[in-house]
């Protein structure tokens, strides 16, 4: 077994760390993440500048990109065989709902389920992060059902682990994205040298957070699995919008 790791937080985040070692046992392990913290990157990737692979003292690959660029080159460019398997993370902090829209951690995972490979996205959901130990191990059991059994279609699934003591969690739940509020209005500052500067604002709360959805199995101390799909057209409008164009 071949597993490529990426994340969004950078290659020297403990997320990754505890990621690579909950796998090590299970194949080759390949690391390669982003040199610096790219949260809210996205599926975006480098087009503008070439790129630059280096490897830290610890044998973990960087890159001057974008959490979709690590995964891209990686696959397409650095490895000489497939991976078999993507695992992006271990995130520090939620990937629900509207999140993934923006997340580098799910961009990575869906970069390489857009290359053919089967991945997985890692959140740790917390703000103190204490329990990176408890996602490794999710991850690593996810890993080993996925060797035991693989599904016979494209896989990428959204996992959101909450930041408790394996012992603590309450189980396991398949569930679909809820939805935020719209987000906290931006905030306006004025620097040193008196220039209006804009902070994007928080995260909105959770709005559509009932019964399976991810943000109401976390609530309940369970791991959260949300298959995702990348097909973003809306076919019950072809009709309205056939409609509007006579």
């Amino acid at each position: 077994m071949r597993i490529l790791l990426s994340n969004d937080d950078g290659y020297f985040a403990p997320g990754i760390a505890h990621l690579a070692e909950s796998l090590a046992d299970l194949g080759e392990i390949i690391v390669v993440a982003p040199e610096r913290d790219r949260s809210g990157a996205s599926n975006s990737l480098t087009l503008d500048r070439p790129l630059s692979l280096r490897q830290a003292p610890n044998g973990f690959y960087f890159v001057n990109g974008t959490p979709t660029d690590c995964v891209h080159l990686a696959v397409t460019g650095m490895l000489t065989q497939l991976p078999d398997m993507v695992i992006s993370g271990i995130n520090h902090g939620a990937n629900m709902g509207d999140d993934t829209l923006y997340s580098g951690t799910v961009a990575a995972a869906t970069e390489g389920y857009l290359l053919g490979i089967p991945s997985f996205a890692v959140s740790l959901v917390g703000k103190e992060a204490s329990h990176f130990e408890t996602a490794g191990e999710i991850a690593r059991q996810l890993a080993l059902r996925f060797m035991r059994s693989p599904l016979h279609e494209p896989v990428l699934l959204n996992v959101n682990v909450p930041d408790l003591p394996a012992e603590r969690l309450s189980g396991t739940c398949v569930t679909r994205l809820g939805r935020r509020h719209k987000a906290e209005p931006v905030i306006r500052i004025t620097s040193p040298r008196r220039e209006t500067m804009y902070w994007v604002g928080a995260a909105g709360e959770a709005q559509d957070a009932g019964e399976g959805t991810d943000f109401h199995a976390v609530a309940q101390d369970q791991v959260s699995i949300t298959p995702l799909q990348i097909d973003l057209t809306h076919t019950q409008q072809f009709s309205q919008i056939r409609s509007w164009l006579t």
